[in-house]
C-alpha cells in the first residue's frame, strides 16, 4: 500500500545535499594530487582562483533560485531558458553524465581502499572488486526507489556523519604542525616537471572542479524546498563550509610531511599521510570516514542525475519514458537507466589503468558546459532584469542587478577559463559522448512531432560531431591516452 505525499526538504536538508554532493572522494586525495602539481604557494593560489571562481557560481545559482523561481529543475533548466532546447538538453546531458561518472570513481576509491587491507580489491578495478561494486550499486538503487524524502533523510545523518572525521584529521594535522616543514615545502612546485607557476596552477584546475562538483544540488532539487529562499542559502552556506575544509586538508599535509613524499602517496593519501603520521591507525581512520563519505556522496549524486533526467524529459527534452512516475512519485525510468549507466562504466573500469584518475577528469569536463552555461544564463537574466527595473525607475534594485550582472559576468569567465584549464583531450572526449547522447535529443523531439534543430543547434551538433571524431581518431592512433 503506497500514497503519494508531497515532500518538502527543509534548508538543514537542503544544505545536507550541497554538502553531501560536494564532500565526497575528491576531497580525500587531494594531498596527493596537490602535491603532485604544486606546493603550499602554488595550492594557495590556485583555492583563491577556484574559490572566488566558484564562489561567483554559488551567487549565480542564488540570484536565479531568487529571480526565477519557475525554473525548478537548476542546471538544465537555465540553459534551456537562456539558450534553447538543444542547450537544455546538453546541459541536462552532460550533468547527468558528470554525475554518473562521479559515482563510478566512488566505488573504484572505495575498493581501492579496501585494497589496502584486502589485496583481492587491487586498485579498486579487478574483477572481485567489480563484482562487490554491482552488490552496491543495486542495493542503493533500491534505497532511491523508496522516495526521495527517506533518501535524503539517509544522506543528512551521513553527511553529518562523514563530516566528522575530516574534521578530526584537521585538527590532528595542526597539532602537528610544524612551521619548519611548511617553510621548506613553501616555495617548491613541480619543478622536475618546469612548471612555472601559471602552469602549476592550471594543472590543479580539474581537481578543483571536481570537489566542487554538487555546488548545485540545492537548486536541482528547488521544487521540494519549503521555502524558496531556503535554495539559495544552502547553496552559499554549503560552499563556505566545503571550501574550508578542503583549502586546510590541501595545506596541513605540507606543515607535516615533505612534498615529495606526499606527491608519491597511494590514494586515498589522506589516509596515507595520516598513517605515516600515526602509523595504521591513521590508515584504519581516514579509511573509514572516506568509505562513509563515498556512499552518503553516492546517494546524493544517484538522487541528482535521476532527478535532472526527469526534469529534462517534463520539458520536452529527454524522451518521454524518463518524466513517467510511479505511484510513489518517483521517476523510475531514470533511476533505472542511471544506475544501469553507473553498472556499466563500472565494468569497464577493468580495462584501465588509472580508473581514479580518468573518471576524476571525466567527471569535472563533462560538468563544465552545463556551468558554463548557466553562469552565461546569469549574465542574460541580470541584463533583463536590470533594463526592466530601469524603465520601472527602480534604481536600488537596479543596483543590486548590477552587481549580480558582473558576479555572472566573472563566473562565465571562470568557467570559460576552467575550459581552457582542462585541456583539447578532455574537450574532444565530451564531445564523444555529446554527440551519440544527442540521439536522444532526437527521439524526444521526433516523438513530440517538433523541429529537431534550429539553424545554429545545427551548428552546435556539427561542432559536436566532429570533436566526437576527432576523439575517435586520436584514440585509434594513440594521440589520446586514457
Amino acid at each position: 500500500m503506497t500514497t503519494q505525499v508531497e515532500t518538502k526538504l527543509s534548508l538543514p536538508a537542503l544544505t545536507a545535499m550541497v554538502v553531501g554532493s560536494m564532500v565526497g572522494a575528491g576531497i580525500f586525495s587531494l594531498p596527493r594530487n596537490f602535491a603532485r602539481a604544486t606546493g603550499p604557494f602554488g595550492a594557495i593560489i590556485a583555492w583563491c582562483v577556484a574559490g572566488i571562481g566558484m564562489y561567483a557560481l554559488a551567487r549565480v545559482f542564488q540570484a536565479l533560485a531568487e529571480r526565477r523561481p519557475e525554473l525548478d529543475a537548476g542546471v538544465f533548466a537555465y540553459a534551456r531558458a537562456g539558450f534553447g532546447d538543444y542547450a537544455g538538453f546538453l546541459s541536462a546531458f552532460g550533468y547527468w553524465m558528470a554525475g554518473c561518472f562521479g559515482n563510478v570513481s566512488y566505488w573504484v576509491l572505495i575498493k581501492s581502499t579496501l585494497g589496502a587491507f584486502v589485496p583481492a580489491f587491487g586498485n579498486g578495478n579487478t574483477a572481485i572488486a567489480i563484482i562487490v561494486s554491482s552488490v552496491g550499486i543495486w542495493l542503493f538503487h533500491l534505497v532511491m526507489l523508496r522516495g526521495v524524502q527517506q533518501a535524503t533523510m539517509i544522506n543528512t545523518v551521513v553527511t553529518v556523519a562523514k563530516v566528522i572525521p575530516i574534521v578530526m584529521f584537521i585538527g590532528i594535522l595542526i597539532v602537528l604542525f610544524r612551521a619548519d616543514m611548511f617553510h621548506a615545502n613553501f616555495w617548491e612546485g613541480s619543478g622536475e616537471l618546469g612548471a612555472g607557476l601559471f602552469s602549476q596552477v592550471r594543472a590543479t584546475m580539474l581537481v578543483t572542479v571536481f570537489v566542487f562538483v554538487g555546488i548545485e544540488g540545492a537548486s536541482v532539487y528547488s521544487r521540494y524546498a519549503k521555502k524558496r529562499s531556503d535554495v539559495g542559502t544552502a547553496t552559499v552556506s554549503g560552499f563556505v563550509a566545503v571550501l574550508c575544509l578542503l583549502v586546510l586538508v590541501t595545506l596541513l599535509p605540507y606543515a607535516t610531511l615533505p612534498r615529495a613524499d606526499i606527491a608519491l602517496m597511494r590514494q586515498p593519501s589522506m589516509a596515507a599521510v595520516l598513517g605515516a603520521l600515526l602509523g595504521p591507525f591513521g590508515v584504519v581512520f581516514v579509511s573509514v570516514g572516506l568509505i562513509i563519505s563515498i556512499l552518503g556522496a553516492y546517494l546524493a549524486w544517484s538522487l541528482i542525475c535521476a532527478e535532472v533526467l526527469f526534469a529534462a524529459a517534463r520539458m520536452e527534452t529527454m524522451p518521454r519514458i524518463f518524466s513517467r512516475q510511479n505511484e510513489r512519485k518517483l521517476p523510475v525510468a531514470a533511476i533505472w537507466l542511471t544506475s544501469t549507466v553507473v553498472q556499466m562504466f563500472v565494468i569497464s573500469t577493468y580495462w584501465s589503468n588509472d580508473a581514479f584518475a580518468l573518471m576524476l577528469n571525466l567527471t569535472s569536463s563533462m560538468a563544465l558546459i552545463p556551468y558554463f552555461l548557466v553562469a552565461a544564463y546569469g549574465i542574460k537574466a541580470a541584463r533583463h532584469d536590470r533594463e526592466s527595473s530601469e524603465q520601472s525607475g527602480n534604481s536600488a534594485l537596479s543596483g543590486t542587478l548590477r552587481r549580480e550582472y558582473f558576479i555572472a559576468a566573472f563566473a562565465t569567465l571562470y568557467t570559460a577559463f576552467l575550459l581552457f584549464a582542462g585541456g583539447v583531450k578532455f574537450l574532444m572526449l565530451s564531445a564523444l559522448l555529446y554527440a551519440p547522447g544527442s540521439v536522444l535529443y532526437v527521439l524526444a523531439k521526433r516523438e513530440r512531432g517538433q523541429r529537431v534543430f534550429s539553424s545554429v543547434e545545427w551548428v552546435i551538433f556539427a561542432v559536436a560531431v566532429c570533436g566526437a571524431i576527432a576523439a575517435l581518431v586520436g584514440l585509434a592512433t594513440g594521440t589520446i591516452i586514457v
